[in-house]
């Protein structure tokens, strides 16, 4: 774990409320134009 802590930038680790409110915004009107996309949920681990 404190590998993962210290290659993430976010100063904390993802909760499951982090996925559902993606997953909240994806299924609103807000997001009715994107299609084709990929969300990554990570905390900016795959940009550290």
């Amino acid at each position: 774990l404190e590998y993962q802590r210290q290659r993430t930038p976010w100063p904390r680790f993802g909760r499951p409320q982090d996925v559902a409110n993606a997953a909240v915004f994806l299924a609103s009107d807000r997001a009715s134009f994107i299609t084709g996309s990929n969300l990554v949920i990570d905390g900016g681990w795959l940009a550290g």
